[in-house]
Order: C-alpha cells, then structure tokens, then sequence
C-alpha cells in the first residue's frame, strides 16, 4: 500500500513515529497546527535526540489548512484534550473504509469511536518516554511498551498490518485482543505522574519518598477499582503489573511495584513527565480532564468513589490558574487526604 499513513499530531509521540516510518521507507504524511514544525520537519528534517537513538529525518509535513485528499489510516497523536477538534479537522479526510487509530494517553478510544463509528476505531497503547522540545526538535528518553489491538476484542488483518510498522518502531511491539485492559493498566501509572507534576521534583523522587507513599497507593487503587467494576481486565506493561493494586489485594506487592517505579524513572533521560513540562515549561493547560477526571466519572456512573483521583484533578486545575504553585506544598494537600482517607477505612 503506497497511500502514506496519515499522523494527525507530530508531536513527542506521532514525531517519534513519523520519524521511524519516513527513516524506514514508509511513506508518512504528518499533520500538526504548529507552522514552524511543519516547515522543519518537511525541510531540514525531524532531530531525533536522546540516549535510545539520534538521527534527522525529512518527513513530508502539512498544516490542517494545507492538507487534502482521504486516507485509510490515519494515527491520531495529539494532547488529549484537543481530541474532539482534531476528529472534526480530520473526518472529510478519513476514507470511508479506513480507520483512525489513537497513539495517545487516556481511553481516547471512547471519543474517537463516538466521533468516526466503532469500526473505524483502532487502540493503540503508547509508553514509550518522549518530548517536543521545540520546531523540529523531539528527546525519545526511553523504550516502552508498544501494543495494538482492535477494541472489540478481535485480532484483525487491518490490526496485523499496524502492528507490523509499529514494530519497525519498536521490534518488541505487541498485538493484543484486550486493548482496553493495557489502556486501563496505565491510567494507574498515568495518575501517579499526574501526582508526580504537583511538584518540581523528578518522577523518581516523588517515587522513593515515603512520605508521598500514600498518595499513590491510593490513587492505584482507585483507578483498579473502577477498572474491576466495569469488568476490564487490567494488564501490566514492562515490569509495571496494575493487577497488585486491585481490590483486595495485599499492600507489600503494592509498595513494590511504586519502589520498582522509583528505580525505573530514574534511569531515564526524560526525568519529568510530559505532564509537568505542560505546567512548568510550556505554560499550557494539561490533559488531566479527558485522561483522569473521566476516571472519576467512570467511576461515579458504577458507584466507585475516588476522592484521590477527583482530590487530584482539582489540585492540578489550581495550578493550571495560578492558585497554587509546583510544590510539596501542593502535594502535601493530597498526602494528607490520602492518609485521611486510609485511616477512615
């Protein structure tokens, strides 16, 4: 098939991507709102930085205004709460028996699905460590589970197809029947670093202090319970197992799983979280609504409260307006509810 893949988003994730397909011959168009990543990665190419590998790459770029034509497989990379945008951009250009595939955090999956129609909708899971940096410029920090899957449940040719690029990307690539159970697997971890960006301090320091332990048991838990009372089945990436946080389960497998997270994060070159770059760097609103506050309404709709999760939500928002500032000061509000919460159990 010589119709390019179309990356709607060329950003830390669909950058990466487009990169690694052009470098490999497959033909990539990418889209993105940002004119001057546009014109660098058509012209002097994409610069791919970090400690996994580095290499420019030319891949053919267009802005939303310049694009035309249809396509059968488009890569929707952007933040996700710029999703319901991007679906109305680029639904003219979506072939009638193509399909959109979200390369994204959160259950974007669901909005996509609502947008195109279930069977134009594909899952993707996406932990690799990446940032843009600026107009041509992306830091890939560390390797991560890469996994596809059609989501409802049955493998695909279409499927078999993407998980055959994704592994020009990543060799380890997976192609899965339970793609929501990877997605749900990293809500979990994806929350924590939410509670990671309340402060300036590292991912990894936020893991290895004791004193914000109960923070991210809770919030693990959380988003377990909701998984387990919507009948998901949660799946673990890397060393990384959400299943120890579900109900019932023993606390020391807990600890852990957040000790082996304090190791894991420390030995990569992206020491912050995306989400924290959002709020100290770029000065932007972050994702926090459409990746965890739909976990609170999830969770509302099967009467599973979550007080951390919706405690944390708020406190991001104070930030994101100016009320509160990155700092253990804001996190200790969350601490302190967490502990609140366990001793009232």
């Amino acid at each position: 098939m010589n119709e390019p893949i179309l990356i709607w988003g060329a950003g830390a994730i669909g950058g990466t991507l487009g990169a690694y397909w052009a470098r490999a011959g497959i033909p990539v168009l990418m889209v993105d709102i940002v004119a001057e990543h546009v014109e660098a990665c058509r012209t002097r190419g994409l610069n791919i930085t970090g400690p996994v590998e580095a290499f420019r790459q030319v891949v053919p770029a267009v802005t939303p205004e310049e694009l035309t034509g249809r396509y059968s497989r488009i890569v929707l990379a952007v933040k996700a709460g710029a999703t319901e945008a991007a679906l109305v951009a680029l639904a003219p250009h979506l072939a009638a028996d193509g399909f959109v595939l979200s390369a994204q955090n959160g259950l974007n999956e669901l909005a996509i699905a609502k947008a195109v129609g279930e069977k134009r909708t594909m899952g993707c899971f996406v932990n690799f460590g990446a940032d843009w940096l600026g107009p041509g410029e992306i830091l890939y920090g560390n390797r991560g589970a890469v996994v596809v899957g059609e989501i409802d449940g049955t493998v695909s040719e279409r499927a078999a197809g993407m998980h055959r690029l994704l592994q020009l990307f990543d060799p380890d690539s997976i192609l899965t029947d339970n793609i929501f159970g990877y997605l749900w697997g990293k809500l979990a971890y994806g929350a924590m670093l939410f509670g990671t960006a309340l402060t300036n301090d590292s991912m990894s320091a936020n893991f290895a202090d004791p004193e914000r332990l109960p923070v991210w048991l809770a919030l693990g838990r959380e988003v377990a319970a909701v998984a387990a009372k919507r009948g998901i089945a949660c799946l673990g990436f890397g060393a990384f197992d959400p299943t120890v946080f579900a109900p019932g389960q023993p606390e020391g497998p807990q600890v852990e799983t957040i000790r082996w997270l304090a190791h894991y994060t420390s030995q990569t070159a992206k020491t912050h979280s995306g989400i924290w770059r959002d709020l100290a760097v770029r000065k932007r609103k972050t994702e926090v609504d459409p990746q965890i506050g739909i976990i609170a309404t999830l969770g509302r709709e099967v009467g599973v409260p979550t007080p951390a999760l919706e405690m944390l939500v708020a406190l991001i928002h104070d930030i994101e307006e100016g009320r509160r500032p990155m700092a253990f000061e804001t996190l200790k509000v969350l601490i302190d509810r967490c502990k609140s919460a366990s001793t009232t159990a």
